[in-house]
């Protein structure tokens, strides 16, 4: 990992330790001190330059967005979706992105915190212990939930928060970030109005070098067709999702044909999968199994010398995605929050593949982190697809933008510019539903492509073709990772998955559906987590 366009920091905020301190800062990337002070230290890969400094207070940022101005520790977070560390000589706040985009890990000792953009680092300083909570999320839904992560000594400071260190004390901020401080009314916006915000977004990037990935779906079509129409120095990329179909490279062969932009295909190669699935997991610091089809296409905008334009939180937004008719037809908060949960979760595999008691112990678990994490969206008239974002796109789907593509190049997120957002948010569920405000939205940004197949829309393959996470190298590759399973923690698989393990790698061939699919991958990458860790670990005691 290089850190070339958002760099590495680390730090310590209290009475800090400078032994401690110490072994912090020489167990990442190399480091520079941004600042050093009695009761707060910043350090950076690379010079990072207060954006704001006068007598003894002073401000700092990491994030993709650099502040113009200082103010308080909120509207720098949702204005700009970065974190950052701001002092005024008397109090100092280490503060999140409103949404969290941006990790920042943390442990207390003593009468410190010390915090991280990276776990490993903070893994110096504490024992390795497992955090069964974060695993129970991260199978069942693909990513953790809340401040978990895979470490129980570790915590993520989540979106919205701020650690705070006043006169020698440490306390924890949260705050409601703007889009719930006031509920967002139907503003009857209208197609064009959301188009032409767009436009205004891309202000920011004129005469700079795009790169659009075009996936043949709606939020890549809707963000190539107005840089083009903006006349941008923009490009198209598409790779394979590795869903089976590759629908997407056909569809966008066609969108990108009908704007003019130059396409190309990121070709993936079936044998690469292990090393690209190890790779990408660790990078990720085991947080979701989301992703691996991604490395080799962010490998190449690594040196595309292109700013990456990432479709991030368009689906939520505009669309409706991850919201069922269930979850819009619920009558009370039990009823909605579980229909959220039920969308966001991984659907029951064709053969048991946990134990009973695991299953039990997690359903629960599960339950109570996702009421948890979204209970300050309880009763917000946006709160279906504000569940959404602040949990899979935040914590799982985020991570290719942010994690694979940053911080070796940079990356721009349309939908979550402020101006954007709020306007795409007081838009009503009832009007997003099936696509149908999307598809206006599109027309009115290029009606010719708007008509254009989607993968948004249509669900039959164009053809079949061979899946490299169950090819041959795959199922080897999975196989090793679930014998680990096995060996380390037997009672978390059920018997029929235990016999399929003892099959051997072909064995595997049986799960070929999309719910099987992803529980093997979860459970891979708990494999793969226990083997890197194997020396570490000295207690794997289960709660169930």
């Amino acid at each position: 990992m290089q850190f070339n366009v958002r760099p590495y920091i680390c730090g310590a905020l209290g009475r800090i330790d400078a032994a401690v301190l110490g072994k912090l800062t020489a167990s990442g990337p190399k480091v520079l001190p941004a600042l050093q002070s009695p009761e707060a230290t910043l350090y950076s890969s690379m010079p990072l330059p207060p954006y704001h400094r006068a007598g003894h207070a002073f401000a700092f940022a990491w994030g993709e967005r650099r502040p113009k101005a200082a103010d308080e520790w909120m509207t720098v977070a949702e204005t700009y979706e970065t974190p950052g560390l701001i002092g005024d000589g008397r109090r100092v706040t280490l503060h999140t992105g409103a949404l969290g985009l941006v990790d920042l890990y943390y442990v207390r000792l003593g009468e410190a915190v010390y915090f991280s953009s990276l776990i490993q680092p903070l893994l110096n300083l504490v024992p390795v212990a497992i955090d069964w909570s974060a695993w129970a999320s991260i199978l069942q839904v693909t990513f953790p939930l809340g401040e978990a992560t895979p470490y129980s000594e570790i915590k993520r400071l989540p979106g919205a928060s701020a650690l705070v260190c006043e006169d020698g004390r440490l306390s924890t901020e949260r705050l409601l970030p703007r889009w719930l401080r006031t509920e967002p009314f139907e503003r009857w916006i209208s197609p064009e109005e959301i188009v032409e915000l767009l436009h205004r977004v891309y202000e920011d990037y004129d005469g700079r070098k795009l790169l659009v990935p075009v996936s043949g779906g709606y939020d890549s079509r809707l963000l190539a067709s107005v840089a083009s129409a903006r006349g941008m120095d923009v490009e198209s990329w598409t790779t394979s999702p590795d869903d089976g179909t590759d629908t997407d490279i056909a569809f966008a062969r066609s969108i990108t044909r009908e704007l003019g932009i130059a396409h190309r295909v990121i070709t993936q190669d079936a044998a690469a999968y292990p090393e690209d699935a190890m790779e990408v997991a660790r990078r990720l610091e085991y947080l979701t199994p989301h992703h691996a089809w991604y490395a080799p296409f962010a490998k190449e905008v690594h040196g595309a010398g292109r700013i990456l334009v990432d479709g991030l939180a368009g689906g939520p937004l505009l669309k409706n995605f991850m919201v069922s008719g269930a979850a819009l037809e619920a009558t009370t908060q039990e009823e909605r929050s579980a229909a959220v949960l039920g969308s966001l979760s991984l659907g029951q595999p064709t053969q048991p593949f946990l134990s009973k008691a695991a299953a039990q112990w997690m359903e629960e678990t599960v339950r109570e982190q996702f009421a948890t994490a979204t209970s300050m969206l309880h009763g917000h008239r946006a709160e279906l697809p504000l569940s959404v974002l602040h949990t899979r796109t935040v914590r799982g789907i985020a991570r290719s933008a942010v994690n694979l593509v940053g911080p070796e190049a940079s990356f721009a997120a349309p939908f979550i510019h402020p101006e954007f957002f709020d306007a795409a948010l007081s838009v009503g569920v009832a009007r997003k539903d099936k696509g149908r405000f999307y598809r206006e939205v599109l027309h009115a940004a290029n009606p010719r492509v708007a008509a254009l197949p989607s993968t948004n829309v249509v669900k039959q393959p164009l053809r079949r073709v061979p899946l490299r996470s169950t090819a041959a190298p795959a199922r080897n590759y999975a196989h090793r990772m679930l014998e680990v399973v096995v060996s380390r923690v037997p009672g978390l698989l059920s018997d029929e998955l235990h016999e399929v393990v003892a099959g051997g790698p072909d064995a595997l061939t049986r799960f070929n559906g999309w719910n099987d699919r992803f529980w093997v991958r979860g459970l891979v990458l708990f494999g793969l987590w226990l083997n890197d860790f194997e020396g570490d670990l000295s207690d794997l005691a289960t709660p169930f």
